[in-house]
């Protein structure tokens, strides 16, 4: 997995234990603001990544399907 990819996975990861951090959710302002930082991060690294990727990886960034593209990333060499 390319470095652009594995960071991908990363912010991806990330996001979804925001989602589940049941701490985060008591203070809602603050868990917006992480949920939208890291949403913006996923946006940069999509932008960042090389025109030849997986089609589907590709459709499912940009569909916001954020668990189906990391369910993706972690099964294939996409």
């Amino acid at each position: 997995m390319t470095a652009p990819l594995t960071e991908l996975t990363a912010a991806l990861r990330e996001r979804l234990a925001i989602i589940s951090d049941d701490e985060s959710r008591r203070n809602p302002d603050r868990h917006s603001a992480r949920l939208r930082e890291v949403s913006e991060k996923i946006d940069r690294l999509e932008q960042s990544l090389p025109p030849k990727i997986d089609p589907q990886l590709r459709h499912f960034l940009q569909r916001r399907s954020y668990s189906k593209a990391l369910e993706l990333l972690e099964t294939s060499n996409a």
